[in-house]
């Protein structure tokens, strides 16, 4: 039988990447994921797995790029300010197709900002924000349960496609317990990796594994082969949830934890008579365009609920392209939106001729 736990969800990280056979673990510690690091330091030492902890977040991501050149599973975690310090290693690791699983626990910012909940990280994580063209796929949970799902999901996802992977959530999520059901055993994809640097044996040519291409048609080359393979996986591993859209007056899109409050919204919305949808997207990147596309001529209009002071709404007004109006409510600072202020701007888009 499956087992249900009362779990914090930052060991619920951690507990799912070992399930998912994380062995190595490098990572600093940083308010608010830094349970992420207890729990591995004390779990590695019992299974045999290696965890440590780097002397910077700088060195951490490096560690991890020479771990994933072998083959590994494996995973480092931070927040905000510290992911913004692996960013340069983050941007290697896409480049030279490096397989490995970062996990984000958002804080307010910008700068050391605060050690609050917050979702100002979609511009680095989603955008890239190291130097050059990359793409990285990132999972934004809303449940400790799909937490857990999903970091399993992302080591499958990082081998099969060669491409790190993120779990991008807020301090919330990283902090608050909830039940969790894991699972007796895992689906873990066994990738062959020919490519890994574990030695030759005398057998055949040497691996390397690289992010410098010298000559521009060589590096030309390369990024068109990554380009390919991002357009793969735009096509196949897009995840999104679509509720009570259908003939909606007014349709809300929020992720990981400002999802739950929206649909507290739609219940409140509901006694009012008011119909109001949500799309909210599980994969940042790929972003669930298609979602948008479809019920961009349905609502009134639409709504953007983030904690920030508005990243994600770019890329649902790109969706929309011009059909429709996306109104926009964020809160900064470490602040949650509440139902009652987004329930207001609900009835006032509902109001709209």
């Amino acid at each position: 039988m499956s087992e249900k736990l009362l779990m914090k969800g930052n060991e619920v990280i951690a507990e799912a990447a070992l399930r998912a056979g994380c062995r190595h673990y490098f990572g600093y510690p940083i308010t608010p994921q830094t349970e992420v690091a207890h729990y591995m330091a004390k779990k590695m030492e019992q299974i045999g797995g290696v965890f440590v902890q780097a002397e910077s977040e700088v060195a951490a991501i490096n560690m991890v790029y020479g771990a994933a050149s072998t083959g590994k599973r494996v995973m480092t975690s931070s927040s905000s300010p510290g992911i913004s310090l692996k960013q340069e290693g983050i941007s290697y690791s896409a480049c030279a197709e490096l397989p490995m699983v970062i996990v984000d626990v958002v804080r307010c910012g910008p700068g050391l900002g605060g050690i609050l909940p917050a979702q100002c990280d979609y511009f680095q994580i989603v955008k890239g924000g190291g130097h050059g063209d990359y793409n990285l796929v990132v999972f934004a949970p809303s449940s400790i349960q799909e937490l857990y799902e999903l970091v399993v999901h992302a080591f499958n996802v990082a081998d099969q496609y060669r491409n790190p992977v993120v779990i991008l959530g807020d301090g919330y999520l990283g902090q608050m317990m909830e039940a969790v059901e894991f699972k007796d055993e895992e689906v873990i994809n066994k990738v062959e990796k020919p490519w890994a640097t574990v030695g030759t044996n005398m057998e055949r040519e040497h691996n390397v594994i690289t992010s410098i291409y010298i000559e521009a048609d060589v590096l030309e080359a390369h990024n068109n082969k990554l380009q390919a393979k991002y357009r793969a996986i735009e096509a196949n591993e897009t995840m999104v949830e679509e509720f009570n859209c259908e003939g909606a007056d007014v349709i809300v899109t929020a992720y990981g934890t400002v999802a739950r409050i929206v649909k507290n919204v739609i219940k409140d919305a509901a006694k009012e008579g008011i119909k109001v949808g949500l799309i909210r997207p599980i994969t940042l990147w790929p972003f669930p365009k298609a979602s948008f596309e479809k019920y961009a001529e349905t609502p009134k209009g639409f709504l953007c609920v983030e904690m920030s002071a508005g990243q994600m709404v770019e890329d649902v007004r790109l969706a929309i392209n011009g059909k429709n109006s996306v109104d926009f409510h964020g809160r900064t600072g470490g602040n949650v939106p509440s139902q009652k202020d987004i329930m207001a701007i609900v009835r006032e888009i509902a109001a709209r001729k």
